[in-house]
C-alpha cells in the first residue's frame, strides 16, 4: 500500500463535497402507492380546465380587475375580486438586485407570462349539477375593503340557486393568509361539496448563474409532507407524470431557493394532494377526501392556511411550531445532513448578529471548525508528512525490486512498520471531516440571511459570485467578459491556496497521476468561480488555516530510515 492512496483520498475529499448531495440527497420514503385507494375514491379532482390566455403586462393585468389591497410589515399586494385569487405579492424587505431598489415581486396575475397565483374554492362530484364559483367569478366585498393585520376582509358570491359563498381572508404580521370558506344553503336540498386549494405557476422560474437551484444540490420545485413523508419533485418530473398522494394531514407547495408558496389544509381532514402539469402551467393542489355536507337552512365552513413567504429560518421555524405544521421547516432545503447544517446556521447567524458582517461570521465559523478538528488534522498531517519524507526511500525500493512485486510489498510493509507509519492513517480523519465541510457548504448556499450581505472590498453580495475577472485584469481593462470567463479574485485565491496545500502533500510516484493532480486546483477554480462568494471565502480561509497547520506539522515531523 503506497502514498498514492493518501493523495487520492485528499483529492477525493474535494470531489465528494460536490457529489455528496447527488448520491445522498434528502432521503424520501419510497412511495407506497401513487394513487392509494381509500374512502377518497369518489373524491372529485380540482378543476384543471383552462382557457387560452394572451399574455399582457403585469400593470395591465392588475388594472383589469377590481382588487382588495393588503399590506403588513413584510408583504404588500392585492387580491383579485375576479376569482378571489391571491395573485399580487411583493416582499417589502428584499430587493431584486443589489443595484436596484425594486422589491422582489413573487406572485403575478394569471394573464401575465410569469403568472403565479393561489386560489381556493369548492368542487362537486360529477353527478352534481351545482353552479360553483371559479376563476371568472366576480366576488363582492362585504364591509372592510382593505386587508391588514387584525382587519380581515369578507367577500361574497350568490349563485342564484340558493347557495351563498363567502370567504373570510385574514393576514398576519408576516407571511400567513388564513382563508375561511363558508357555504350557506338556502335551497331546498342538501349539497355535498369538497373544499380545495391550488397554486398555479405558468412557467419554470428563470434561474441566475451560480444559484444552484433546480439541481440535485438544491431542490427547486414541488414539495409536500403527506403524513410523515417528505416528497420533492422537480418541474421535469411533473411534466413527465403527475404525482398524487393521499394523507390524513400535511401540506404542499412550490419552493424556490429563497421563497416558497404553500397550502395547509384544515386540521383533521384527510385530503388528496396533486402535483400536475396541465395546459402549459404547473399546479400544486389539494382537495379534501370527505365532502362537506350542507343541509337546507344551514351553513358549513372550511379553513386553509396559505403561506407566501421569504424563507427566513426563524420565521419558518416559528410557523412550524405556532401553527403545528409537521416538518414545515423542511421548506428550507437543509439536505441530508440536516442535523449538522441547521445548527451551523444558528451559530453563523449568531456570529453575524455580533459582528454585523456575514463574511467575518463565515471566517469565524471556519476557524471554529478547524479548531474542532485540530487533533484529527494533526494526526492526519503528521502521517502525510512521514509519507512525504519516506517517498525517496519508497522510490528506491521500487527501483530495487521492480521485477519482484511480492518482495517490494514485503519491503514496503517492513518500512511502514519500522517507522510506525500507516498509509491509510491520513485518510480517515479527512473523511470524517467531509460531512462537516459539506454541511457548511450547504448552509451557506441556502441562507437567505446571506443574500445581499457585503464583505469587504469588491464583494458587495456574498450570495452572488465574485464579480471580478482575471480576463479583464480585475476591472483594469474596460471590457466585460462573458459569464463563463468571470473568474474572480477570490476563486483565484482559493485555487492558489489549494495548489499550495497540494504541494505539501506527498507527490504521486506515477507521472500521469501527478499531472492530473497538478491540474486539480485549476479545475476546481473554474468550477467554483460561479458559486456564491461566501462559499469561496469559506474554502479559501479553510485552505489557509489548513496550510498553516500542515506546514507546522511537517516542520516538526521526522523519521529515521536506513
Amino acid at each position: 500500500m503506497d502514498l498514492r492512496n493518501v493523495v487520492f483520498a485528499i483529492a477525493l475529499s474535494f470531489a465528494v463535497l460536490f457529489g455528496w448531495s447527488v448520491i445522498f440527497e434528502t432521503p424520501q420514503v419510497q412511495e407506497k402507492n401513487q394513487t392509494q385507494q381509500n374512502d377518497s375514491s369518489d373524491t372529485p379532482s380540482v378543476n384543471l380546465v383552462e382557457k387560452e390566455i394572451i399574455p399582457v403586462s403585469r400593470n395591465d393585468a392588475i388594472n383589469s380587475t377590481k382588487r382588495i389591497n393588503f399590506e403588513n410589515s413584510n408583504v404588500k399586494g392585492s387580491i383579485s375580486l375576479k376569482g378571489g385569487l391571491i395573485d399580487d405579492i411583493t416582499f417589502k424587505k428584499y430587493n431584486e438586485t443589489l443595484e436596484s431598489d425594486k422589491k422582489v415581486t413573487y406572485l403575478n396575475p394569471e394573464q401575465t407570462k410569469e403568472g403565479y397565483f393561489i386560489e381556493t374554492g369548492w368542487a362537486a362530484s360529477n353527478i352534481d349539477n351545482i353552479s360553483l364559483p371559479n376563476k371568472d367569478t366576480i366576488w363582492k366585498v362585504k364591509g372592510n375593503k382593505k386587508l391588514s393585520v387584525g382587519k380581515p376582509v369578507i367577500i361574497e358570491w350568490d349563485n342564484n340557486n340558493g347557495l351563498i359563498f363567502k370567504k373570510k381572508i385574514e393576514l398576519d404580521e408576516k407571511f400567513l393568509f388564513r382563508v375561511t370558506q363558508e357555504i350557506t344553503n338556502k335551497s331546498n336540498k342538501t349539497v355535498e361539496l369538497y373544499p380545495y386549494g391550488q397554486i398555479t405557476r405558468n412557467q419554470k422560474p428563470v434561474l441566475q448563474a451560480g444559484s444552484m437551484s433546480g439541481t440535485l444540490i438544491l431542490h427547486d420545485g414541488f414539495i409536500g409532507v403527506f403524513d410523515e413523508d417528505l416528497k420533492e419533485y422537480d418541474y421535469d418530473d411533473i411534466e413527465e407524470k403527475k404525482k398524487e398522494h393521499n394523507a390524513e394531514s400535511g401540506w404542499l407547495g412550490i419552493t424556490d431557493k429563497f421563497w416558497v408558496t404553500a397550502l395547509v389544509p384544515d386540521k383533521d381532514q384527510s385530503f388528496k394532494g396533486e402535483f400536475v402539469y396541465k395546459s402549459d402551467s404547473f399546479k400544486a393542489n389539494y382537495i379534501v377526501n370527505k365532502p362537506v355536507v350542507v343541509k337546507t337552512s344551514s351553513s358549513k365552513s372550511s379553513k386553509t392556511k396559505i403561506f407566501v413567504a421569504a424563507k427566513e429560518v426563524k420565521v419558518i421555524d416559528g410557523y412550524a411550531e405556532s401553527e403545528d405544521i409537521n416538518k414545515f421547516d423542511l421548506t428550507i432545503d437543509w439536505g441530508w445532513l440536516y442535523f449538522l447544517t441547521k445548527p451551523l446556521f444558528f451559530i453563523i447567524n449568531y456570529l453575524f448578529e455580533l459582528t454585523k458582517n456575514f463574511g467575518i461570521a463565515i471566517i469565524l465559523v471556519t476557524a471554529a471548525v478547524r479548531l474542532l478538528f485540530f487533533p484529527l488534522a494533526n494526526y492526519s498531517f503528521r502521517s502525510m508528512a512521514k509519507m512525504k519524507i519516506l517517498q525517496p526511500e519508497l522510490l528506491r525500493l521500487k527501483e530495487l525490486h521492480k521485477g519482484d512485486k511480492v518482495k517490494l510489498q514485503q519491503e514496503m510493509m517492513a518500512l511502514y512498520k519500522r517507522e510506525k507509519v500507516n498509509p491509510l492513517s491520513g485518510c480517515l480523519p479527512i473523511l470524517i471531516q467531509i460531512p462537516f465541510f459539506f454541511a457548511i457548504y450547504k448552509m451557506l448556499l441556502i441562507s437567505l440571511e446571506m443574500r445581499h450581505q457585503p464583505f469587504f472590498g469588491w464583494i458587495k453580495d456574498l450570495s452572488a459570485q465574485d464579480p471580478t475577472s482575471i480576463f479583464n485584469f480585475f476591472g483594469l481593462i474596460p471590457w466585460d467578459p462573458p459569464s463563463f470567463l468571470v473568474i474572480g479574485a477570490w476563486p483565484i485565491m482559493m485555487g492558489t491556496t489549494m495548489y499550495l496545500q497540494q504541494k505539501l502533500n506527498p507527490t504521486p510516484p506515477d507521472p500521469i497521476q501527478a499531472k492530473i493532480f497538478m491540474f486539480f486546483p485549476l479545475f476546481l477554480t473554474i468550477i467554483l468561480a460561479p458559486f456564491p462568494a461566501g462559499l469561496v471565502v469559506y474554502w479559501t480561509v479553510n485552505n489557509i488555516l489548513t496550510i498553516a497547520q500542515q506546514w507546522i506539522i511537517m516542520r516538526t515531523t521526522t523519521v529515521k530510515t536506513k
